[in-house]
């Protein structure tokens, strides 16, 4: 399935019919399907190529020398996190993969800085906290920019979102699926499940697998080309537009047998606000025939549950 693809320079420019043009597009693919392709997205492309390269080198280090960096307490938020640990919700079946994540990196006297752990630094490889930094602001300052077109999509002020971004507890994760050695117990490396928070953008994975589910049932592949990022909604923002915007189900399959040799790189940005963010749903998208369905929460409170069902934190 070609899913939607909007330009974001069409959104930075000056001009204000394309401006609006792709503020309807960008919100008309998050109702109808919750996924879309970016392109002009901003993200160098030698960043790009050089985070995957430093990633894959960080995979082929020796299982010990990984364990290093897995930090008990920090449910799998900062550093390592070794091949079994997470499931999606509502599964007991480990996800096959195993993961490296890197987060927020607060510059200022902000007070929010108490509640982030530090990242974890990866001393084998010279250049890898340091790409994954330039990766981590260059997909903030998309994203940004993303929901801002969502906002005014939504009928709000354009700049809604950006005090809660600032410092945000965004999510930079490098995934690594590992070659299949034996017959899995499941044909899925990455279980079906919605993502957590506001929105996602996936640049370049490294292999074909990733599936999302129709309105209709049908489970189909997604592709985009290799200048474009793909940015899905997440959970947050479906529950702040009571259930307007959809956070669509998706999944990373298994290759075919001749390919179980193979490994599959994946690196997704979760876009996480300020966890004082209240996603009480928009008064609105509430109506008549659209009555409130979630309870209010905060963003920390709503991440903090979600991370004891995927099995991170105890």
């Amino acid at each position: 399935m070609a899913i939607p693809v909007v330009d974001l320079q069409d959104f930075l420019s000056n001009n204000p019919e394309r401006k609006a043009a792709f503020v309807e597009q960008l919100g008309k693919a998050y109702e109808d399907i919750g996924f879309v392709a970016v392109k002009n997205h901003g993200v160098p492309d030698h960043l790009i190529a050089e985070l995957y390269e430093y990633v894959q080198h960080f995979f082929s280090l020796p299982l010990e020398k990984k364990l290093h960096y897995e930090v008990a307490g920090l449910a799998g938020q900062r550093g390592y996190t070794s091949f079994g640990r997470e499931h999606a919700k509502g599964s007991d079946a480990p996800d096959l993969k195993e993961f490296f994540q890197y987060g927020q990196t607060v510059e200022s006297d902000d007070s929010i800085k108490s509640e982030y752990p530090d990242n974890v630094s990866v001393s084998e490889i010279q250049q890898f906290n340091p790409t994954l930094f330039s990766a981590y602001r260059n997909f903030e300052k998309s994203g940004s920019a993303l929901l801002q077109a969502i906002a005014l999509y939504l009928g709000l002020d354009e700049n809604y979102f950006q005090p809660h971004l600032v410092n945000g507890n965004s999510i930079l994760r490098c995934i690594h699926y590992p070659p299949i050695t034996h017959e899995p117990k499941s044909a899925i490396r990455a279980e079906q499940h919605e993502d957590i928070n506001l929105i996602t953008l996936l640049v370049g994975a490294s292999a074909d697998g990733l599936q999302v589910l129709t309105k209709q049932g049908d489970w189909v592949n997604v592709t985009s080309l290799p200048d474009q990022i793909v940015v899905n909604v997440g959970d947050m923002l479906q529950r702040l537009t009571n259930n307007k915007l959809r956070s669509t189900t998706h999944r990373v399959v298994n290759p075919p047998r001749e390919l179980w040799h193979t490994s599959r790189f994946s690196i997704p940005f979760f876009m996480h606000p300020r966890s004082e963010m209240s996603l009480a749903c928009l008064e609105g998208c509430i109506d008549e025939t659209h009555e409130k369905a979630y309870p209010d929460a905060t963003a920390g409170e709503y991440l903090d549950e979600r991370l004891r069902e995927i099995g991170l934190k105890k």
